[in-house]
């Protein structure tokens, strides 16, 4: 049983180590798309000055910030679509953590109940060798 309870703990603390490494990438994607978006920002308002032009309805905007402007709006996207799957994988972190505690806190208690019944063995022997002696004499 012991062996058991024991691989089983093991696959759950696998398990918690696999959501956690989840839970960094998407957290590693998120800040790079916002990284990446930010950066964009930053060539906008570059172009937007060296051009003098910023309204995207005028005929002459530049086609680069047009073209910043999408992927930066496609990258704000993707960070807030990372950001939903960031929360699911989360909330399976932490459910992966609560298992993983059950089978431990189960596995606490199996080995209490193991010493308690060794416990009860030696005091029941003690016992007996006592009334040995106490009949010896």
């Amino acid at each position: 049983m012991k062996s058991r309870s024991e691989s089983l703990i093991r696959l759950k603390k696998f398990q918690v180590d696999e959501k956690r490494r989840q839970v960094a990438q998407i957290e590693m994607m998120v800040n790079d798309f916002e990284r990446m978006a930010s950066e964009l920002d930053q060539q906008i308002d570059i172009e937007h000055t060296k051009t003098g032009i910023s309204d995207i309805a005028h005929f002459a905007y530049s086609t680069f910030a047009k073209a910043a402007l999408s992927r930066r709006d496609n990258l704000l996207a993707s960070a807030a679509d990372m950001r939903g799957k960031l929360e699911a994988a989360q909330d399976a972190l932490a459910e992966a953590l609560e298992d993983l505690k059950k089978v431990e806190l189960l596995d606490q208690r199996e080995h209490q109940r193991e010493a308690a019944e060794q416990l009860k063995v030696e005091q029941s022997e003690y016992d007996e060798i006592g009334r040995l002696r106490y009949r010896g004499q």
